[in-house]
């Protein structure tokens, strides 16, 4: 048994804050006296095994992750803010961020908030845009505001890596009707066709390229149709049929979903519902434990696991990071989705890999593996300034509408990366060559310019 004292104090006051309880409701609960639930929430005593496994009975948790050490990914962030040039004369040690983030991870959070609300300010500023004060014509606009970050697809992003890109409610959803997708010889877009007309009435068609223009997927309402470009391979007729099919079969779980997250306007809520849409799909194609067995079984080989379940490598990718069911869960992975302009479109992490969220990725980071060809997986490693070391697996994605050249040259490219000690679960990692479960590499990178010793 581990003899470390566990604090989790603030943690019990967030979970006992989101079920809307008060301190005497939750003790009576758990069946433990109100002032001794005070001492656990301000860190004053630690909690027991005892205290833990009520907690996790009465409120359905994952003890390992909660007990575990939630104040990593603070860390990450901290350092990253305090690596700014305006810190330079505070002289903050790695100890002090760390004790920063012990005595109050929420403390933390405000001071990361506090930060990003700054670098908007400042980006603003340098761009030459006004702010509020300076012209009241943006007064209200949901451009700007001082609850933090504006960009629906970021705060969707945070809402997903709250809740560890998992949605139980989703996984059981889709149980109904996965069975049907997951057999061999199976004819994918056939069952999809069928299922669409037959529960609802809904018929599917491919049409040319110079019709659909750059739309690669549309429901005509009217004509109760999905239309399907073209462009499309088949894996990728099949993912945008089963959008369509989740989104017919269970509209009012996502909306449900949606409303919980009390989220504060529409875009945003437009960008969660399209995120869990897409989840749900993939849900629907990639069963949760035949895709973990295939994963496991096939040493996660991204190409090999598209081909089995039919669907583009990326979601392959997509549906790795949402292995998240407590006691069930898969090898820890982060992930990146990043365009031709560096802009980061997607992000997650289940390790202790935090994408910077400020000045950009490593230019040595060799994202889009140069001289690999489209869909191939391009293993690097990383190293980050603490001293952690990351394998991460690139893979290009090329742009499937809209003239020879964008087919040709890729826009995106997904990124999956593990921990050092989890990259021997990794097909693509035995090019690595691993020595003492140290990456044998001519040169490494760090992840993020800000961070990186070089601009010491």
């Amino acid at each position: 048994m581990d003899e470390r004292k566990i604090m989790v104090g603030q943690r019990v006051r967030r979970l006992r804050q989101s079920q809307g309880s008060t301190q005497a409701e939750m003790a009576s609960k758990l069946g433990i006296s109100t002032s001794y639930l005070n001492l656990i929430e301000r860190n004053q005593r630690p909690a027991t095994v005892q205290f833990l496994l009520r907690l996790g009975q009465a409120f359905d948790i994952d003890l390992v992750q909660f007990a575990g050490n939630d104040e990593a990914r603070i860390v990450a962030q901290l350092r990253e803010v305090f690596a700014d040039p305006i810190f330079k004369q505070s002289n903050i040690s790695p100890q002090d961020i760390e004790d920063i983030c012990t005595a109050s991870p929420i403390g933390g959070e405000a001071i990361y908030l506090l930060y990003k609300l700054y670098r908007k300010l400042s980006d603003r500023h340098a761009l030459g845009i006004k702010t509020i004060e300076e012209n009241k014509e943006l007064k209200g606009s949901s451009d700007f505001g001082l609850s933090g970050d504006s960009n629906p697809r970021e705060l969707v992003l945070d809402y997903l890596q709250l809740h560890n890109n998992y949605f139980s409610d989703l996984e059981e959803a889709s149980g109904e009707l996965s069975h049907l997708f997951f057999s061999k010889g199976v004819d994918l877009l056939g069952i999809l066709a069928e299922i669409l007309e037959s529960r609802h009435g809904v018929r599917s068609r491919v049409l040319p390229l110079d019709v659909m223009g750059e739309t690669l997927c549309r429901y005509d309402r009217h004509g109760r149709r999905v239309l399907i470009s073209e462009a499309l391979g088949t894996d990728g007729r099949a993912f945008q049929m089963a959008r369509q099919l989740v989104g017919m079969e269970w509209p009012d779980l996502l909306s449900d979903i949606v409303d919980k997250a009390d989220l504060r306007d529409l875009p945003t809520k437009r960008y969660l519902k399209n995120s869990l849409t897409d989840y749900l799909a993939r849900a629907l194609l990639m069963p949760y434990s035949n895709f973990k067995e295939a994963a496991n079984n096939l040493r996660h080989d991204f190409v090999l696991l598209s081909r089995r379940f039919m669907v583009p490598i990326d979601q392959i990718c997509f549906r790795l990071t949402t292995l998240q069911q407590p006691g069930d869960k898969g090898v820890p992975i982060f992930l990146l989705q990043v365009d031709s302009a560096g802009n980061v479109l997607q992000r997650f992490s289940a390790t202790k890999f935090y994408p910077p969220r400020f000045g950009g990725l490593c230019p040595r980071w060799n994202l889009y593996g140069f001289g690999a060809g489209a869909f191939s997986v391009w293993p690097s490693r990383i190293d980050t300034p603490n001293g952690l070391q990351f394998a991460s697996f690139s893979i290009r994605t090329p742009n499937d509408v809209c003239g020879s050249s964008s087919r040709v040259n890729p826009t995106l490219v997904t990124i999956i990366g593990c921990e050092s000690d989890h990259a021997q679960y990794f097909y693509d990692a035995d090019d690595l060559q691993f020595v003492n479960k140290k990456i044998i590499s001519e040169d490494g990178q760090s992840c993020g310019c800000l961070m990186c010793q070089l601009n010491s």
